[in-house]
């Protein structure tokens, strides 16, 4: 039961104590309508100038998997977008069907996110200042946390509460990659913060809506936060281990 579903005796007793009222079905439309904003913008921006900006279809690409793997991962932005769409405008049953579209994209991004990794390492793509081999770790790492997100997610299908809440934390750890790409330097951060700081902010904000409407970090947000945040916030340094260095030559030698 979330805090709007409470009954009357409640919110007397929240006013008796002088705690605020929690906040309602329109603050709820408002807030994940308004991430899912968020979050296609954050990719949109970060990926302009290589996918977007370039032409999208004819952007110039090193192959066609990255573009199809762009498209894949456009169309879910663009279905996750539409879904929030749906919720706000009453349309449950619509978003239901969509939905079930919608999850057969995940296994195919899980696939496509780890080749198109494994072909940067083989082509010695680097990410800001990060070497090819420590540059894998960003996409593997988040890869791996959107892959159990996601999957909680949809096991959660039928609790709207944690459901929602599990496909947006799955859709910020996607938007590391982006971040990744934002112009920080140019912004007085340091490259290696901004993706950072801009990952936290992006998670505490769901867990600032939790406390608002529920008082309480609500159970999914509790455990699949600190998993997205991990992974965009450790997978650097992970990276820059031996065992992971030595990982990335093996799989250099299995591209090659």
């Amino acid at each position: 039961m979330t805090t709007h579903e409470l009954p009357i005796e409640s919110y007397s007793a929240s006013r008796r104590l002088g705690m605020p009222r929690p906040l309602g079905k329109t603050a709820e439309r408002v807030f994940f309508g308004g991430m899912a904003m968020l979050l296609c913008i954050v990719v949109f921006v970060g990926f302009f100038r290589t996918f977007f900006g370039a032409g999208f279809i004819e952007a110039p690409l090193p192959n066609p998997l990255l573009r199809v793997h762009g498209i894949v991962f456009t169309a879910w932005m663009l279905l996750f977008l539409t879904q929030a769409a749906l919720i706000s405008a009453r349309r449950v049953a619509w978003h239901r069907t969509l939905g079930i579209v919608a999850f057969c994209l995940p296994p195919l991004m899980i696939v496509l996110g780890v080749i198109a990794a494994i072909d940067a390492l083989g082509r010695n793509v680097t990410i800001g200042a990060l070497d090819p081999a420590t540059s894998l770790a960003l996409p593997l790492v988040n890869v791996t946390a959107f892959a159990i997100v996601i999957a909680a997610a949809w096991k959660a299908r039928r609790r709207p509460d944690a459901h929602k809440r599990l496909v947006v934390l799955g859709t910020v750890s996607l938007s590391t990659a982006a971040l990744g790409r934002f112009p920080w330097a140019g912004m007085g951060i340091p490259p290696a913060a901004g993706p950072v700081i801009a990952l936290a902010a992006l998670i505490l904000a769901v867990v600032a809506y939790d406390v608002l409407s529920l008082r309480r970090v609500h159970r999914s947000t509790m455990w699949a936060a600190p998993v997205v945040f991990a992974a965009g916030a450790f997978a650097v340094p992970l990276g820059m281990t031996s065992a992971w260095h030595s990982l990335a030559q093996l799989l250099t030698r299995v591209v090659r």
